[in-house]
């Protein structure tokens, strides 16, 4: 199945053409011919599985053909997100995707003045993407209503309710107009979740991808038994190695991150650390210099890594074992996407062999020792 065999309008296949974009993910092959027809999405993926498309695609192409000639251009669309970081790359792919089609879009978020956000706010768009805070903020300001809303996302539910979010949720809702499309992603279903999705899906179409524990299976993989002195050193040789590959590193505290950080530095790699003690001005310089290639390595916490979305990442290296299994494949799956090939390096010290231990027994497979 090819995007043309799912969406029909011109002007987006032409500019998923131009991005490369010809074969949909398993997750967008589910959910795109249900939401052009308008049904309600219970969607159950992770991130790095293509859900922005799977929602942003048929949201664009309902807009486009239900342009409002002559009207004033009012919020159509809302896509509320848990973190800037996540809300800043929906909006990027927006503009990637509705480059031929004349809607507009933007994104807010708090940790900023919102001038620049209001002024484009008053311009008039079609598809909002939001934190809830802000969100919140502006509509009290009556800078912001969500009467004319047709579309509404809720991505990352699980997260939404880890970040303490799900009072918000629960104030925005009444403000929706009854008579819309919902569409509800999330990673995982805990009960207050799937309590959640009750309440605000209507008859919806439930769209699953491959279980997170079978993506490992396209990574190559390798562990390194190091002792905890000789982990720095290790990683300095191997990053030098090879200066053209950009490596996300994963450390399991926020005072690791920053050490990780200053080690690489002075050794004249590129680093930067981003975690939860960061501003998110800091985290999102961090993450674009990442993307821009101005610097080598990313060092992440796994809190602050969540989300974060990034092209053709070659290689994964785990400093620190997690000291929960499924959080390894997670890191992991951050490469190898969308059919490119990744690499994931292990760096277990003797007291982290236990780790070692419920990671090979949660995926199935023994991770290749490094030579």
């Amino acid at each position: 199945m090819t995007f043309k065999e799912l969406i029909i309008i011109e002007p987006i296949l032409r500019a998923l053409n131009e991005k490369g974009y010809t074969m949909p993910t398993p997750i967008q092959q589910q959910a795109i011919t249900p939401a052009l027809v308008n049904r309600d999405i219970l969607g159950l993926a992770q991130t790095g599985t293509g859900k922005t498309a799977a929602f942003s695609l048929p949201i664009i192409q309902q807009l486009y053909l239900n342009k409002t000639h002559g009207k004033k251009r009012e919020i159509r669309a809302l896509i509320l997100t848990p973190t800037r970081e996540l809300a800043i790359q929906i909006n990027e792919c927006l503009t990637d995707y509705t480059k031929y089609t004349g809607l507009r879009h933007c994104v807010i978020y708090g940790g900023v003045k919102q001038n620049s956000q209001v002024n484009q706010l008053k311009t008039g768009i079609d598809i909002l993407v939001a934190t809830p805070g802000r969100l919140l903020d502006l509509m009290n300001q009556r800078i912001i209503s969500l009467d004319t809303i047709c579309h509404f996302v809720l991505d990352e539910a699980d997260r939404m309710l880890d970040m303490g979010f799900i009072h918000d949720i629960k104030r925005l809702l009444p403000k929706l107009p009854k008579e819309k499309q919902t569409l509800f992603f999330s990673a995982t279903m805990p009960s207050s979740i799937a309590v959640l999705s009750r309440s605000i899906l209507h008859n919806p179409v439930k769209v699953e991808v491959t279980p997170v524990s079978s993506i490992v299976d396209t990574i190559d993989q390798y562990i390194y038994f190091v002792e905890k002195q000789e982990k720095k050193d290790l990683l300095i040789n191997l990053l030098k190695k090879d200066k053209k590959k950009s490596a996300l590193i994963f450390s399991r505290t926020k005072h690791g991150a920053d050490k990780i950080a200053r080690i690489l530095s002075k050794s004249g790699i590129g680093s930067a650390a981003i975690h939860g003690n960061k501003s998110q001005n800091a985290r999102q310089r961090a993450l674009s210099d990442f993307k821009s290639h101005k610097i080598q390595t990313l060092i992440a916490t796994d809190i602050a890594a969540r989300g974060i979305d990034i092209n053709n990442l070659e290689l994964v290296i785990n400093y620190d074992l997690p000291d929960v299994a499924e959080t390894y494949v997670h890191r992991i799956g951050r490469t190898g996407r969308a059919g490119n090939t990744g690499v994931a390096l292990t760096f277990c010290a003797n007291d982290e062999k236990v780790m070692l231990k419920d990671i090979q027994k949660l995926t199935g497979r023994k991770l290749l020792v490094a030579n």
